[in-house]
């Protein structure tokens, strides 16, 4: 178990578009008048010790007892939280179960939230990677997408995060956003590329039903971009990137030599990680385990956490006795197949018997003919010659959803 993510769930406000778990502490402390954060909010403050306080409890899989390689601060707005926060803890981590001297240890930050002084203090306490919520470079499309931040906040926030000494330093962005035009993308790409980080993520708007935009809007009508042009937008981001030295090695994600992101590789890899805090699920010993969505549910939860070890390890030891389940060979394609290199044959034989690959394989064979699944080596024409399979890049990555669909269909056909 070398992968820990912990969850800050705290935004100023909400997005229009996020449906993720997070809780609105507001702009300004309502007492002092300072813009909010860890260092002013008893919110905040009394949530980071029931996270450490979890942390502490978790017992460390006694099958690996190397330290952690990797940690992702997500949320919500992990740069609302105090200096001494963010050390409390990575020391928390530390002392459980120790922290890799090369680690990458992750932040997403957000523009508006922090300044030198904080960003540096980050560094110091050990954050080594930043990834920075751009999200667009238009005033309208911040506006329109409700973000808490303006575009001079964007370029204040990359100033510095440089300044701090980060060198390893990712940007997110989303197309397909209301009002959003393929030239609106192409200019967001190219003022990202202009600010050289190491990394960038390219996400296209999924428009849930539980969000502002779920009720304003519905998907493929005006203002949202139709599904021609977000296609588009994607072979647009392919383009202009890669053209830039980008490595589209993941289906959202484009890096710069050796600047993937080593610790989503471990999800898309399907291997366990730790996950603490309001809404973070774990994939311990085969065990998936999702915290509650609500912050005093997840307080209660944590008051449990030792009873449910003890029910986690007696369903682990019956688990260990089972074959895996065509649920494990979902996840571990929809997974690898995420990334570039796809997935090799060989392992997913050697795991699930040669039976279920053989119906793996005949499922992709029409996308094969059509250009969206690619063979090592290309020669190969029965899976017994198969090295690795793989989506193609963009085209079989833009319709990764329809190969992964019929997927699921072939196994949940199998299964009744």
């Amino acid at each position: 178990m070398l992968a820990a993510y912990i969850h800050i769930p705290f935004c100023r406000r909400r997005c229009y578009y996020c449906d993720f778990p997070v809780s609105v502490v507001g702009d300004k402390n309502p007492i002092t008048g300072d813009r909010m954060n860890g260092s002013n909010s008893g919110t905040i403050a009394r949530y980071v010790e029931f996270l450490c306080q979890e942390i502490r409890q978790q017992e460390p899989v006694p099958t690996s007892r190397k330290p952690l390689n990797t940690i992702f601060f997500g949320g919500g707005t992990p740069s609302l939280l105090a200096i001494a926060q963010v050390h409390q803890v990575l020391q928390t981590l530390d002392q459980c179960f120790g922290i890799a001297a090369n680690a990458e240890i992750s932040m997403e930050v957000d523009p508006g939230t922090f300044d030198q002084a904080q960003i540096s203090g980050y560094h110091a306490a050990g954050v080594n990677r930043v990834s920075v919520g751009v999200q667009a470079f238009q005033e309208n499309l911040l506006q329109a997408a409700g973000r808490s931040h303006t575009l001079e906040e964007i370029y204040s926030a990359i100033d510095d995060v440089h300044a701090a000494g980060f060198t390893n330093i990712s940007l997110d962005l989303i197309s397909g956003l209301p009002h959003q035009t393929l030239t609106d993308w192409q200019t967001s790409l190219e003022k990202a590329i202009a600010l050289s980080p190491t990394h960038i993520s390219c996400y296209d708007l999924t428009v849930e039903p539980v969000t502002a935009f779920g009720r304003q809007y519905k998907p493929g009508i005006k203002p949202l971009p139709s599904d021609e042009t977000t296609a588009e937008m994607y072979r647009t981001a392919h383009r202009i990137l890669t053209a830039a030295g980008y490595n589209h090695y993941e289906i959202s994600n484009y890096a710069k030599p050796g600047c993937q992101c080593r610790h989503n590789r471990v999800y898309w890899e399907n291997r366990p990680f730790y996950g603490f805090g309001m809404g973070a699920t774990s994939h311990v010993a085969g065990d998936r385990v999702a915290r509650p969505r609500k912050t005093w549910d997840y307080y209660e939860w944590v008051g449990k956490v030792r009873e449910k070890t003890e029910n986690r390890r007696q369903k682990i030891e019956k688990q260990s006795l089972l074959l895996p389940s065509y649920d494990l060979l979902l996840d571990t394609l929809m997974l690898g197949l995420r990334l570039q290199e796809g997935l090799a044959i060989a392992p997913l034989v050697r795991q699930f018997g040669e039976a279920a690959i053989v119906r793996v394989w005949q499922r992709l064979q029409p996308y094969r003919k059509t250009g969206w699944v690619a063979v090592e080596p290309e020669s190969a024409i029965e899976m017994t010659a198969i090295e690795r399979i793989r989506l193609t890049n963009p085209e079989g990555f833009l319709f990764s959803n329809v190969v992964l669909t019929d997927l699921f269909e072939e196994f949940e056909e199998g299964e009744n």
